[in-house]
């Protein structure tokens, strides 16, 4: 641990999306210069690894259940930060995509103590590259979206339905707890045939994506039991999936 007289500081480090070889240099020195890790449950426990002494606590949450609530880890922060230590909040993907980062932001500057963040890769990203999957692609799809499925209050946000009507690609996360109700919004705006893939674990080797259609990707998925976390994707790049990666279809799903 520091000497008590240096400098409290906390900072925020995207775990990126998985694979553990996906943190940034600058993430790796921010870990192994840590006096104390919070980690979430979707970073990767090898990344604890690089630091073998500091003092890690996991605040991880997960759809129904969390080890403490966001108060409960900010109030962590500060109580570690006021022995003035380097304090590392390890949060999976990238500290600022959903990740709550501001509310830990705005504890660390309202009590005078240094913040950084360190970007990381998103999941939605990390799972593009690794599947080869163009969000964007020159005559195909010109934007994309990404969202995320429910709101504070665990309602279906009202974005998904604007993305529904338009041409973009489409990427939800945290939305396969209402994969029913987000179906039903696209079947409104597209055809019956259009694609949509669901995968799970991306950038890890337990990696599992399903691909089908607006009429059957809720069947496939009764079978092939695809859960959170997972991320669903609409339009015409869920196609793509199909030359690159060992998946699940209707074909050998339903075999």
């Amino acid at each position: 641990m520091k000497p008590f007289n240096q400098k409290a500081k906390i900072t925020l480090v995207g775990a990126g999306p998985g694979d553990p070889e996906l943190l940034t240099l600058k993430g790796l020195r921010a870990l192994q210069t840590a006096d104390v890790i919070l980690y979430d449950s979707l970073a990767n426990p090898a990344l604890l690894e690089h630091n073998q002494h500091a003092k890690k606590v996991f605040v991880g949450k997960r759809k129904g259940w969390q080890r403490y609530s966001q108060a409960e880890i900010n109030s962590l922060l500060l109580d570690f930060a006021r022995f003035n230590y380097h304090v590392v909040r390890l949060k999976g993907g990238d500290p600022m995509v959903f990740g709550r980062a501001m509310e830990e932001i705005e504890t660390a500057r309202e009590h005078g103590i240094e913040v950084e963040v360190v970007p990381g890769i998103s999941s939605y990203s990390g799972m593009a590259a690794y599947h080869q999957l163009p969000i964007t692609q020159r005559g195909i799809s010109r934007s994309f979206w990404v969202m995320t499925g429910t709101n504070k209050d665990g309602r279906l946000s009202n974005d998904i339905a604007i993305a529904a009507a338009s041409s973009a690609t489409v990427i939800i996360l945290m939305g396969m707890s209402k994969l029913p109700e987000i179906v039903e919004l696209f079947t409104q705006h597209k055809s019956n045939d259009y694609p949509v893939s669901i995968v799970q674990n991306a950038t890890r080797p337990d990696a599992r994506v399903l691909t089908g259609q607006l009429d059957n990707i809720m069947a496939l998925n009764a079978i092939a039991q695809l859960g959170s976390p997972g991320l669903l994707v609409f339009g015409a790049a869920a196609n793509k999936l199909d030359a690159v990666t060992a998946h699940l279809t209707a074909q050998n799903v339903l075999a």
